[in-house]
């Protein structure tokens, strides 16, 4: 005892022992010794709770005194970064690590990861490029964020991470429930987590919601989970400042104000946030973004915000700020006058026109020879002049064909030149062509009456046809191709669309064409390609043969297209590549060795192709159904819609949809490269992007003043319970009367543990289950879209005409957005309190999905049929379907609701012969008509006899 005694005595003495009570299991002689030997030594004193927090990828990242702020990559993500989901969907894994590896070359010491795209299946491409980054030491030294609203895809990410990564993210907004259980599990994979500030009733937008929301979460974590306070990082909202509303001054200053409070009350715990978000309405003005978020974080840190979501590369330095500009960035950030936005939107505009010419020097063209005039109104894309400059110009000419070849040709050559360099963007390029249109319309009379003086051709070009086939009504790729053409001197024969195989094939022998350029949208169209190319190839034709349109590909006209073309075939992915594709088909010193080349290419496509399909590993459908998305439906929420049966909107006004439109895919369409807004600030294509953006809501001025564009749409809610992979369509509550049965399909890849093989059906619960479940449909058009565009072209002007169909698509999309709110607000009212941002929409980080018959999640387009006579959408929206199942008008969009708190978007991939076989007796339908329809999702080859019937 006392030798026992002596030594924790030293220990004690030493403070590495705090001894209190009595040994267990002591005997009287042990405590006797004991107490003698600690007589007169000082209790030690515990050190303080060490709340650093502890982040790894290979490497620590450990929250010390020195490190002031954690910089987290926002770029490896497919909603935040085009390039990088452009990779992913491509399947250029290889080249999306780079993009990962220069975030962390830039100075991010964590990178956020996120994979949540419609058309992707999120869970694969996450575990993908997370398993492949991992083997990057570069890129596997810095922590992960793994970013999902989809919790199944955080989980996923989760698995492939070594170290401690960060979960972004959880909340409140779900209920206790849902918010413990995240938490729990994000614990037990040993990650931190990010906690938004947002609950029940929606996200905290002031200091004291936020002070409330983010007390109730830390103590739920803290106190009831056993949550680490150090692993706990709340996201208080950063909102968008100088908006112009007043009640969003103050959020700069509030967010600050917050975060001074959880450091002080939610002792331990860390502060992150989106930053970006604050600088929002300056969106296309990088410098006063970048100014912003230096003078932002400056006062942010020093609260104690510990990390944020940036660019890392693009971060200005706040001692090396425009005083001027530092001083009106300020003033908004903590709202110090009444006129600070103001003050800061003026300088903005005078920054964007700095170094702009004035306008006596923009008119000195004016002042030029005529030639020097035709030239420059080509170049600027002006036609406010070109008539009577074109005339002027016919008079001094000895021909009128001469104004063509000279100053005209001059002009677009200059044209071609600075957009084949990049130096010139489609925009411009067909303003050029409508100047080119208006001249060569004043000189055509005249050249016909020479043309009949001499009896015969005074002006041959290169011909070209354009088609978009059968069946399919999408025409504007197909329109700026043949506006790109035009500009390059080619003659264009535009046929227009859903064009059948003899009308095609008998023009191009009329007009003895050059090239034949078919065009699609839908993926029916590929199989009526094929048919095309088949009956090119039964008339002996050899005109070369050009394959484009949004479901075309490189792949597809490799191993289903050129096989059955002895001619040139050729794929062309963008209206930019379609001049020089032309050129070395048509011109003999280019096409030999351009043919040859492309053969052997697609020869290595085919080859690729048939070992990877080979390899394709195929559940049989009775294993894919054994592994099905299960729940345990009694736990699932499932809400009553307000109202059950069909609701018809036609009083939305063009006003009502701008506010939710997405204009990411509308520069896409225009083949400008960059993301939204972000793009409008891009030091190469931000003055021309700012021109088209400014072009497109001025067009969406005049339509919403003359009423020329009407959107007309219909929902419909129902009762509806699954069978296997089908979903039945009640007429009403009591489930006895079957008005309609859904046909889904289930993905039968082989898949990796735990992982299920999905159907649409899965989100509806079983009609034998004793629970009932609903399911809503919807159609929704925008009309007027072509009448207007005609009359553009009427007056030759393609610019405009573009530009209206691409708005029209537009708002098509924006009025499937705003009535999937109202059925989730209203109609259904699953989400009454849901408060989101256009963001949110975008990167649809709400409950719910509105999958649409074509689309990867169901493949099958005569779907649409059920789907439209279940809410009568011809005679409620005016919408009708082709033979091939397009819709019509095109700006149209339709599809379905589901409402399960875990519905997701999904790819069903390739599909054996026994599920066609399955689907065929389930639709009542023939196994051969089945294939044709679903020829791009088969896992084996068919012979194909025929085309697509009606």
């Amino acid at each position: 005892p006392e030798h026992m005694a002596t030594i924790l005595a030293e220990y004690a003495r030493d403070g590495l022992l705090n001894i209190a009570g009595t040994c267990c299991g002591s005997t009287p002689e042990h405590t006797k010794a004991l107490t003698e030997a600690l007589d007169g030594i000082a209790p030690r004193i515990p050190p303080a709770p060490d709340h650093r927090t502890r982040l790894a990828g290979l490497e620590p990242l450990v929250f010390r005194s020195d490190l002031n702020f954690v910089n987290i990559g926002e770029r490896t993500n497919v909603t935040g970064s085009r390039r990088f989901a452009r990779l992913i969907k491509e399947d250029d894994y290889e080249e999306a690590l780079s993009v990962a590896r220069q975030q962390v070359e830039n100075g991010a010491q964590a990178i956020d990861v996120n994979m949540d795209e419609g058309l992707l299946d999120s869970v694969a491409a996450i575990e993908r490029f997370l398993l492949l980054a991992m083997s990057e030491p570069d890129i596997a030294r810095v922590p992960v964020v793994v970013d999902s609203s989809k919790w199944e895809v955080i989980e996923a990410g989760l698995k492939c991470l070594p170290g401690k990564p960060i979960v972004n993210s959880i909340s409140l907004k779900e209920g206790e429930d849902i918010f413990r259980k995240h938490a729990e599990a994000a614990r037990d994979y040993g990650a931190a987590v990010i906690v938004m500030a947002f609950d029940e009733d929606g996200q905290a937008d002031t200091v004291e919601r936020r002070k409330q929301v983010c007390k109730r979460a830390y103590r739920i974590l803290v106190d009831d989970i056993g949550f680490p306070p150090e692993d706990i990082i709340f996201d208080p909202n950063i909102f968008a400042i100088a908006t112009g509303i007043p009640e969003h001054n103050r959020y700069a200053i509030d967010y600050i104000e917050t975060v001074r409070w959880i450091k002080e009350n939610l002792v331990g715990s860390k502060i992150s946030g989106g930053v970006s978000n604050l600088s929002f309405s300056f969106r296309g003005n990088e410098r006063v973004r970048e100014a912003m978020h230096a003078a932002f974080l400056y006062k942010a840190i020093q609260a104690g915000m510990d990390m944020g979501i940036v660019n890392a590369g693009q971060l200005a330095v706040y001692d090396e700020i425009d005083p001027v500009l530092l001083n009106l960035v300020e003033d908004v950030l903590y709202d110090r006058q009444p006129e600070a936005t103001e003050r800061l939107v003026t300088y903005a505009e005078q920054m964007q026109e700095s170094g702009s010419k004035d306008e006596g020097a923009e008119e000195a063209w004016r002042m030029a020879s005529v030639e020097e005039r035709l030239k420059y109104a080509l170049i600027k894309g002006i036609a406010d002049h070109i008539v009577e400059d074109t005339e002027e110009a016919r008079l001094a000419s000895n021909r009128p064909l001469d104004v063509i070849e000279g100053p005209l040709m001059d002009g677009m050559n200059i044209v071609g030149d600075l957009f084949g360099s990049g130096k010139m963007f489609l925009p411009q390029v067909v303003k050029s062509a409508r100047v080119m249109k208006k001249s060569v319309a004043h000189l055509t009379p005249f050249i016909e009456a020479e043309q009949a003086e001499h009896g015969g051709e005074v002006w041959a070009r290169t011909k070209v046809l354009l088609a978009t086939v059968k069946g399919d009504v999408h025409d504007i790729g197909k329109n700026i191709v043949g506006v790109v053409l035009g500009c390059n001197n080619y003659e264009v024969i535009d046929l227009g669309v859903m064009v059948p195989v003899d009308r095609i094939l008998e023009s191009a022998r009329e007009h003895d064409v050059d090239v034949i350029g078919l065009s699609g949208l839908i993926t029916p169209s590929l199989d009526e390609m094929v048919y095309v190319a088949g009956e090119m190839e039964r008339k002996k034709m050899t005109t070369p043969l050009l394959i484009g349109g949004a479901t075309t590909s490189k792949l597809h006209t490799a191993v289903k297209v050129a096989p059955r073309y002895s001619g040139p075939t050729v794929h062309v992915l963008y209206a930019t590549l379609s001049v020089s594709t032309e050129g070395a088909m048509v011109y003999e010193e280019q096409r030999g060795e351009f043919v040859e080349g492309v053969a052997r290419e697609y020869e290595a496509v085919r080859s690729a192709y048939a070992s990877r399909n080979g390899s394709t590993a195929l559940l049989s459908l009775e294993q894919a159904r054994a592994n099905k998305l299960e729940f345990e439906w009694e736990d699932v929420s499932i809400s009553p819609p307000n109202q059950l049966g069909v609701s018809v909107f036609d009083d939305v006004g063009v006003s009502d949809l701008r506010s939710v439109i997405d204009w990411g895919p509308f520069f896409i369409a225009w083949e400008m490269k960059g993301k939204y807004p972000q793009i409008l600030k891009d030091e190469h294509a931000g003055e021309q992007a700012r021109s088209l953006f400014e072009d497109a809501n001025r067009l969406l001025d005049e339509v919403q003043t003359l009423g020329a564009l009407t959107p007309r749409g219909v929902i419909g809610l129902f009762s509806a319970g699954s069978e296997a992979d089908d979903i039945h369509i009640y007429k009403d509550e009591s489930r006895v009367s079957t008005i309609a049965t859904l046909h889904t399909l289930r993905q039968q890849t082989l898949k990796t543990p735990g992982k299920p093989n999905r159907a649409l059906a899965d989100f509806v619960a079983p009609a034998d289950s004793g629970i009932g479940d609903y399911l809503g449909a919807f159609s929704v058009s925008i009309h007027g879209v072509e009448d207007l565009a005609a009359r553009y072209r009427h007056d030759h002007d393609d610019y405009r005409a573009i530009l209206v169909q691409s708005v029209g698509d537009r708002l098509a999309e924006a009025f499937a957005e705003w009535l999937h709110t109202r059925v989730r607000r209203d109609l259904w009212g699953y989400a009454q309190t849901e408060q989101l941002s256009m963001d949110d929409l975008i990167r649809e980080r709400y409950r719910g999905i509105r999958p649409a018959p074509g689309y990867p999640a169901q493949p099958d387009h005569t779907e649409k049929r059920t789907l439209f006579n279940l809410v009568s959408a011809e005679q409620n929206t005016g919408v009708e379907l082709t033979e091939h199942l397009a819709m019509t008008p095109p700006a149209s969009v339709c599809g379905l609701f589901f409402a399960h708190p875990e519905a997701a978007y999904f790819n069903v991939g390739k599909i054996g012969k026994d599920q066609i076989e399955d689907y065929a007796r389930r639709k009542d339908a023939r196994v051969e008509k089945i294939e044709r329809w679903l020829g791009p999702s088969l896992a084996y080859e068919v012979e194909r006899v025929e085309h697509i019937e009606s």
